[in-house]
């Protein structure tokens, strides 16, 4: 363990004259300086960060005023989190269960933890340079919106790529708490992991609107997304982009948010992900009768993304396109079709093999396997809707078949496999056909071209292999 008083005492020797409101030149060498000497002595020399040095850390993150700064405290606390994470899972035989190590006065840039509790009643919320409570992460969330509404290069600031940087950070460490608590969970089926989580303590406060926030995040994943999108437009049309950027002097923060928007956007399928996943878990738990009153009661992030891109039909084809985690993905477009889909699915099947529902890939191509059953599903979902859902649920399958390969699940190229792949292709070029069928003068759309050259190239390979 390093000798954590003199150490820290001189190390915090070097931030003396950097107050957060001061922004001179030598006070950012200084805190440049600060970072250098916690990587060598944290990193290099492999001595535990005090949680004063961590704090320190992160308090340059949240009031850097340069790329140079906040970049490099970024960097550093995601790798002192790496090298000493605050929870982990200890090594274990293979026949043992794995157990779940969190480490005592651990620091954390969150303060709604329950040793925090009774902190967050007090002035945390108004400090701008220290951990967040959960008014802080959502005063966060809302400048973030900010950056993704305006999305023209001229409007850059130092504080939204500081902004993306601390949520991307947040989002990390939220990640590094969950992961380990919710595989111990599934192995022990101990609800009180979980509820000790950062996320769960995150989601269950009272000072949020929960379904508010998660509307928020998807509202803002959708527009960074297209921020991003449109600088990288413009960065890759040399014209256009000296014309934009003639009126900023600071390309390299452009070409920064243009990276920054993208991992923000990853940052936030993340946060989705990691919620699903415990509303899972906590399904297990209510149905096991782990879960007590005060617990809360939670509406499934699910049902609210199923609301948004059901009801807001404009966000549904920039959802599915940042959204690109296959298993929820496809997921989310089943339960989507599963709506306008159940009953059909059994109608259409004609075979004495075993009835697919819409809960499957194929249970719901087999709903647009005639004219009839198609038209029947058209009339409450638009056309282009369907082709949208198809395309991205077919994209989706065939990641998921390509990581069970990459992963060995299904690594043997078996004749069952390789049939159910092609049936599948050839039931997407049925819907389609079908879709064509209930209207003549329905265009396929771009995505809708792509998972028909797709399928059929799919198809080609097979039938090659095959002869």
């Amino acid at each position: 363990m390093m000798k954590s008083a003199g150490i820290e005492e001189n190390l915090l020797a070097i931030l003396d004259s950097a107050s957060d409101s001061k922004h001179t030149p030598d006070a950012n060498d200084d805190r440049l300086a600060f970072l250098e000497a916690v990587r060598s002595a944290c990193i290099v020399n492999e001595n535990p960060p005090t949680g004063k040095m961590c704090e320190a850390v992160f308090q340059i993150l949240r009031v850097g005023k340069s790329l140079e700064l906040i970049t490099e405290s970024f960097r550093l606390l995601n790798e002192l989190d790496k090298r000493f994470p605050h929870v982990y899972l200890s090594e274990k035989e293979a026949s043992e269960s794995s157990h779940l190590i969190v480490v005592e006065g651990g620091w954390s840039p969150f303060l709604f933890n329950l040793e925090s509790a009774s902190r967050e009643r007090g002035a945390g919320c108004r400090s701008i340079s220290g951990p967040l409570d959960s008014l802080g992460f959502l005063q966060l969330m809302q400048e973030l919106g900010e950056v993704a509404n305006e999305g023209n290069l001229q409007a850059l600031e130092i504080k939204s790529l500081r902004n993306m940087l601390v949520f991307q950070y947040l989002i990390n460490a939220l990640e590094g708490d969950f992961l380990p608590r919710n595989r111990v969970y599934e192995e022990t089926m101990n609800w009180t992991h979980l509820r000790e989580s950062l996320l769960n303590l995150l989601l269950s406060t009272r000072k949020i609107n929960y379904k508010g926030l998660m509307k928020d995040c998807l509202t803002i994943m959708c527009g960074l997304f297209d921020v991003s999108a449109g600088i990288s437009e413009d960065l890759e049309s040399p014209d256009n982009a000296a014309a934009k950027l003639s009126h900023n002097d600071n390309t390299a923060s452009a070409l920064a948010l243009f990276e920054l928007g993208s991992n923000a956007c990853f940052a936030l399928q993340k946060l989705l992900i990691m919620i699903m996943d415990l509303d899972m878990s906590r399904k297990k738990a209510d149905m096991q009768g782990s879960t007590t009153r005060a617990d809360g009661v939670r509406t499934p992030l699910m049902e609210i993304i199923l609301d948004e891109i059901t009801y807001d039909t404009d966000m549904l084809s920039p959802f599915l396109k940042v959204f690109n985690e296959p298993k929820w993905k496809l997921e989310i477009i089943l339960q989507y079709f599963s709506k306008y889909t159940t009953r059909l699915s059994t109608r259409t099947r004609r075979s004495n093999g075993p009835t697919e529902d819409a809960t499957t890939f194929s249970g719901v191509l087999n709903c647009f396997s005639n004219v009839t059953s198609t038209r029947s599903i058209t009339k409450k979902i638009s056309a282009d809707v369907v082709q949208v859902l198809l395309a991205h649920a077919f994209q989706a399958h065939l990641s998921l078949s390509c990581q069970q390969d990459a992963d060995g699940i299904a690594a043997s190229k078996d004749e069952g496999r390789s049939s159910s792949l092609a049936e599948i292709c050839e039931n997407i070029i049925s819907a389609f056909s079908n879709l064509r069928r209930t209207d003549a003068k329905m265009e396929i759309l771009p995505i809708g071209k792509e998972a028909l050259f797709t399928a059929a190239t799919i198809l080609s390979t097979e039938t090659g292999a095959q002869v």
